[in-house]
C-alpha cells in the first residue's frame, strides 16, 4: 500500500502539478482511510468506503471536509485502477454526503476600508501589514499566493504582480494605486532590514513570512475594528463581490481569481436584493417604460 501511495503522490506532484499543501491533504486522508479499513487494496468495497464517510460525519465532521476526502479517495482508486493495481474502482458511484451551500462573507465598502487602513503607526510591521491587506484585497490573492510572492513577482512601474495560483499556474495581476502606494512604502521598510531573502514580505526576524502569520494579521485588525470571522479569503470574496457589483464580467473577475472554470466563480457572484432591482431598473426595457422613460 505505501508503495501505491507514494507513486500516486508523485503523480499528483508530476503530472498534475498539486502543491505541498494539496500533497500533504491527499497523504493524510488516504493513511486516515487505509489505517480504519485495514484491507487489502484489491479486497476494498464500496461499502468499506461508505463506512468510512459515515463514521466521520458521526464524528461530527464538517460535510465539506468529508467531501474533500471522498474526492481524494476517487482520485486515489480512480490512479490504481489505471494502473492496474485494482481490477474495479470501488469509490466511482459513492454518492457525496449533501452539504447546505453558504455563500461566504464579504465586507461592505466602508467596513473594508476600516479594515485596510487599520494599521496606522509607523514602522516596518505597520507598514508591512498595511502592504497584506491591501494586496489581499486589491487582488484577490489567496492567502498562500500572497505568501509565495517573491521580489521579482512585483513590477511598481507597470502595477503588476505575477501570482502563482493553484497547480502552479501563473496569471498577471493588476495593482491598485492605494496597493502600489502602500507596497513603495513597505519596500522602503524591507531594504532597511537588509536581508537577502526573495520573498516579498518578511516577518520580524527578516524570514519569509507564512501563511500562517498572514492570517494572524488579518485576525489582529480586523478585531481592532470589529470585525469577526474574518480571514484572507474573506478579503478575496469581497474583492470579486465588489467588482462585480461595479459592473466587472464574470470572466474578467474569473482571471484575476484564476479560477480554472467559470462554475467556480460563480460562488463568488451574488448581489443583494436592492442592487439587483437597481440594475433591472435601469437595465430592462419594461422597467424604463413603467418609469416614464423612453426603452
Amino acid at each position: 500500500m505505501i508503495e501505491q501511495l507514494r507513486e500516486f503522490l508523485r503523480y499528483m506532484e508530476i503530472e498534475r502539478n498539486a502543491s505541498a499543501h494539496t500533497l500533504r491533504a491527499y497523504r493524510q486522508d488516504i493513511e486516515m482511510f487505509l489505517a480504519s479499513v485495514k484491507t487489502p487494496l484489491p479486497e476494498i468495497e464500496p461499502t468499506d468506503i461508505r463506512g468510512f464517510i459515515a463514521r466521520r460525519l458521526k464524528e461530527g465532521k464538517n460535510k465539506t471536509t468529508v467531501n474533500r476526502q471522498l474526492a481524494t479517495l476517487r482520485s486515489f482508486f480512480r490512479f490504481l485502477h489505471r494502473e492496474g493495481y485494482i481490477t474495479k474502482n470501488p469509490a466511482r458511484l459513492i454518492p457525496n454526503p449533501k452539504t447546505e451551500k453558504k455563500l461566504p462573507r464579504f465586507l461592505t465598502v466602508d467596513e473594508t476600508f476600516q479594515l485596510v487602513e487599520k494599521p496606522e503607526d509607523f514602522g516596518f510591521l505597520s507598514i508591512r501589514d498595511r502592504a497584506i491587506l491591501e494586496l489581499l484585497y486589491g487582488c484577490g490573492l489567496r492567502v498562500g499566493e500572497l505568501a509565495s510572492l517573491t521580489l521579482d513577482d512585483v513590477n511598481l512601474r507597470e502595477a503588476l504582480i505575477r501570482v502563482k495560483g493553484k497547480r502552479k499556474k501563473e496569471r498577471i495581476v493588476p495593482v491598485g494605486s492605494k496597493a502600489i502606494k502602500a507596497l513603495k512604502e513597505y519596500m522602503v521598510e524591507r531594504s532597511l532590514l537588509k536581508k537577502d531573502s526573495p520573498s516579498l514580505f518578511l516577518n520580524r526576524s527578516g524570514k519569509a513570512l507564512s501563511e500562517r502569520g498572514i492570517r494572524k494579521i488579518v485576525k489582529k485588525y480586523s478585531l481592532q475594528t470589529g470585525l469577526v470571522n474574518i480571514s484572507p479569503h474573506t478579503l478575496r470574496h469581497t474583492f470579486a463581490t465588489h467588482l462585480l457589483q461595479s459592473g466587472a464580467d464574470l470572466r474578467t473577475i474569473q482571471e484575476l481569481l484564476g479560477h480554472s472554470s467559470l462554475s467556480s466563480t460563480q460562488v463568488y457572484t451574488h448581489l443583494d436584493l436592492t442592487h439587483l432591482m437597481d440594475v433591472y431598473d435601469r437595465a430592462h426595457p419594461l422597467a424604463r417604460k413603467r418609469k416614464g422613460e423612453k426603452p
